[in-house]
């Protein structure tokens, strides 16, 4: 039995690790490019949109913040959508099995 509290020590380790590692990730910043620079979008390490840069030669409107807007809000509300659609997934090849709070698969 003492392997098995071993065991339970080290499985609490490596979560309080993947924890730290995911709060981490919500502060790194990564920028992405296209249309040589014309449009930058930005997202934190979670894969969060925090923000996007649209030049405005790309379109005939004074209101480039407000389609800025509208594209991030796409994004997360697709992005939330693929998640929902994951953790179905996921439901179905557990079987429903119910992991621990902050457990998430894969590993």
């Amino acid at each position: 039995m003492k392997n098995l509290g071993n065991l339970m020590k080290q499985a609490q380790e490596m979560q309080a690790k993947m924890q730290e590692m995911q709060d981490r990730l919500a502060d790194v910043e990564i920028s992405g490019a296209s249309g040589a620079g014309m449009v930058r979008v930005t997202l934190n390490g979670k894969t969060e949109m925090r923000g996007i840069k649209i030049d405005p030669s790309l379109f005939n409107s004074e209101d480039a913040e407000v389609v800025e807007d509208l594209i991030m809000a796409a994004f997360n509300d697709a992005k939330a959508k693929a998640e929902k659609h994951m953790q179905e997934q996921m439901a179905e090849v557990t079987g429903g099995l119910n992991l621990p709070p902050g457990m998430k698969l894969p590993f």
